[in-house]
């Protein structure tokens, strides 16, 4: 008889009785930390030699190799069903004996490569560093898939972002631009920076997000997250900027950014000039 496993990450999980759970709760069978899952965020039902899976109402949706699901979903060897940034592949074995679907666990980081791997395992499978005593601390996280340089995490952030800045529900969109903020704070404690494009995009959900709420605060978040990278904002991220109002706290933010940038020595001489042309009449 047919039996059903999720595979996630290095793990594999059999699915047991006629019904399981996943989501953020820890009443699911499969758990999953994320805040990008619901607590109850999709449904997989098992019928003799078949599996399908449906969407509980999540507020971002299943996905089912990349594909958008409605309603009940057959579900085929191979499939990759993704839970906000969580991928999961579904596979159809041959088992004598199921094991009882359990919460996914933790993953820790390497030091080494920055790939996750399962919290037991004596080393990195990834790379083969094996942490010493002194790096016992290592960051420990509980279900959450970390690429490298986090690519599928600000896709998705990014993804669900843009519906709520076109929806209008500015709340929503500033809950998540600040899981975001915590997502790049963490990637800075790990000595992990974003590349030029990350903080145009991120920055340009930043500045969609000004321009709904009004105020600076998201202004001056976007002009910091460059200056850290000692970055001159691209044309695309000066047309958001040019785009809100021009209020003194916006030109203000401007003039700290380009003499914070400047103090810093991190302005090269083959930077941008004209984004920093641009930047200058900005203030005034």
């Amino acid at each position: 008889m047919a039996r059903f496993r999720l595979r996630f990450l290095l793990q594999e999980f059999d699915l047991s009785g006629t019904e399981v759970l996943l989501g953020r709760s820890p009443d699911c069978q499969i758990t999953i930390e994320d805040p990008l899952v619901s607590r109850e965020h999709a449904r997989i039902v098992i019928s003799g030699d078949s599996a399908t899976i449906s969407d509980l109402g999540s507020r971002n949706g299943v996905r089912i190799n990349g594909g958008l699901i409605e309603g009940v979903r057959d579900l085929k060897d191979g499939d990759r069903i993704r839970l906000g940034t969580q991928e999961l592949v579904f596979s159809v074995v041959k088992a004598r004996k199921a094991r009882a679907a359990r919460p996914t666990g933790f993953m820790t980081i390497c030091k080494a490569c920055n790939t996750p791997y399962p919290e037991q395992s004596p080393q990195c499978p990834h790379c083969g560093h094996a942490p010493g005593a002194e790096e016992s601390d290592e960051d420990t996280i509980s279900g959450l898939v970390v690429e490298p340089k986090h690519n599928w995490t600000f896709q998705l952030l990014g993804e669900v972002i843009e519906r709520a800045i076109a929806a209008g529900r500015a709340e929503a969109a500033e809950k998540l631009m600040r899981r975001a903020v915590r997502e790049i704070e963490e990637q800075t404690l790990r000595g992990v920076s974003l590349d030029p494009n990350q903080v145009a995009m991120i920055s340009g959900y930043a500045l969609r997000l000004a321009k709904l709420l009004g105020g600076v605060e998201w202004v001056e978040w976007s002009l910091v997250l460059h200056e850290r990278h000692g970055l001159i904002p691209s044309a695309l991220v000066i047309d958001r900027i040019e785009a809100l109002d021009a209020t003194p706290e916006t030109k203000a933010a401007i003039t700290s950014f380009l003499k914070s940038l400047r103090d810093s020595g991190k302005l090269s001489p083959d930077a941008d000039l004209a984004g920093v042309a641009r930047l200058e009449k900005l203030k005034r």
